[in-house]
């Protein structure tokens, strides 16, 4: 049965358009090899939480390092795909966001194809949008 609650089903048009822009921000500065930026776009602080595909939950410092490691070395992007993007918006501060990745890259020599599903909690800040948790796990392969 579907919720009768008005928060559940009011639309935030103008906060998802903002959502929006915040992930467009953050492919950007992903592409351009702006890693202070990307770290900017994140809530860093005690209730920051992350889960890496089927991993503990970490928090800020772990995913600072992996951010700064992992996505600050990408050398080149083909391929940002935000598939399947739904972007829901709660009071109009708190905003889930959910996608199936189809990313491909390069670090330095080596390709990497990202095709996984995708969770991003945003609040808003006086900063604008920033990422609160991250959950990315595989997809099943048929």
């Amino acid at each position: 049965m579907l919720s009768q609650e008005p928060e559940l089903t009011k639309e935030y048009p103008e906060a998802q358009k903002e959502v929006k822009k915040a992930l467009d921000e953050i492919e950007q500065s992903i592409r351009n090899n702006e890693t202070d930026k990307l770290i900017s776009m994140h809530a860093y602080g005690p209730k920051f939480t992350e889960f890496e595909v089927g991993g503990m939950r970490q928090g800020s410092k772990e995913n600072e390092d992996f951010e700064r490691s992992f996505l600050g070395t990408i050398t080149r992007v083909e391929k940002w795909n935000w598939d399947d993007l739904q972007i829901n918006v709660y009071g109009g501060d708190v905003a889930n966001v959910t996608f199936h990745s189809d990313f491909k890259f390069d670090r330095g020599e080596k390709t990497y194809e990202m095709k996984m599903q995708g969770t991003l909690l945003f609040i808003k800040t006086p900063d604008g949008w920033k990422i609160t948790h991250e959950h990315m796990a595989p997809i099943a392969q048929e």
